[in-house]
């Protein structure tokens, strides 16, 4: 049995178990307080669920073969951990913030010595002696965004993903120290140990679901006579699959995969051409 650490609560946790419940992999959890279930209806993995920042420790001890964190535990934790897979949710940036009316505009503009609150000491430290400009770290274990107003430092390093927090609280983004998302880690040289075979098919299996998202399958019936236009309009993974309609004339069924966010046009570029007959469904899984 192959032990995989998920998160214990928040979105991470949330997004993790509907990844691995549409990759066939449904968390079997007995109770809201289990500490660890069934991932399907084998017993070939079993998931444990411990606090996001532990992951990397738990994955590169061993207590775990492989593991669900962001990319910025697994970078501020030093482990020796491998990334076996970006998984695509949960993301967002690290990021060093100034008071707005404070007049710093960019990391040039901080002074040195200058006192920066963060959860993430290390990527700070490190980010800033890259800068090479001396500043004093302030480890603090959350709501770094109060921090300037409390006197306690001058700049802040923290999380963002759309910015909110920022502004509400007075804040200015100046600087990207790292950009993260959710992984699938595993301890180094997971791809060729013993387990091998089990973790190539459960990094396929989610890879397959993570590739779909964002996409749709589209079928239409075409003129035959349009189909050099209606390939440029689909170019699917390798082109559009074309398919004889039984009695249908002069028509053709093309089949697609397309991004969503492209459906609108596509439909309408489609109708355009003479099709008839448009389906547009979600995918579960892409395999190219």
């Amino acid at each position: 049995m192959y032990r995989i650490a998920l998160p214990n609560k928040g979105r991470l946790a949330e997004d993790a178990r509907a990844l691995f419940t549409d990759a066939g992999l449904e968390v079997r959890v007995h109770g809201d307080r289990a500490l660890s279930a069934a991932l399907g209806r084998g017993d070939q993995f079993q998931a444990i669920f411990v606090r996001a920042e532990d992951i990397p420790e738990f994955v590169a001890d061993g207590a775990a073969e492989l593991g669900v964190t962001g990319w910025d535990l697994v970078a501020e934790s030093e482990r020796e951990v491998e990334c076996l897979l970006d998984l695509q949710f949960g993301r967002c940036r690290l990021a060093v913030a100034a008071a707005e009316d404070g007049g710093i505009r960019s990391v040039a503009d901080i002074p040195p010595g200058s006192r920066v609150a963060t959860t993430f000491p290390r990527l700070t430290r490190a980010f800033f002696d890259f800068s090479r400009l001396p500043v004093e770290i302030v480890p603090v274990s959350g709501a770094a965004e109060i921090a300037p107003h409390l006197g306690i430092a001058d700049i802040i390093v923290d999380l963002v993903s759309t910015g909110s927090t920022l502004r509400v609280n007075g804040l200015r983004e100046v600087a990207t120290v790292c950009e993260s998302s959710a992984r699938l880690i595993g301890a180094n040289g997971a791809r060729e140990n013993g387990g091998a075979q089990a973790i190539r098919e459960l990094v396929s299996a989610l890879e397959s679901v993570v590739r779909a998202k964002g996409q749709r399958y589209l079928m239409a019936n075409v003129p035959r006579a349009a189909l050099g236009s209606v390939k440029e309009v689909l170019p699917g993974l390798n082109g559009p699959t074309v398919v004889d309609i039984l009695n249908g004339g002069d028509h053709v069924a093309v089949h697609a995969v397309v991004d969503a966010g492209d459906i609108y046009r596509t439909i309408a570029r489609l109708q355009s051409l003479g099709a008839t007959g448009l389906l547009v469904t979600r995918i579960e899984r892409l395999v190219p």
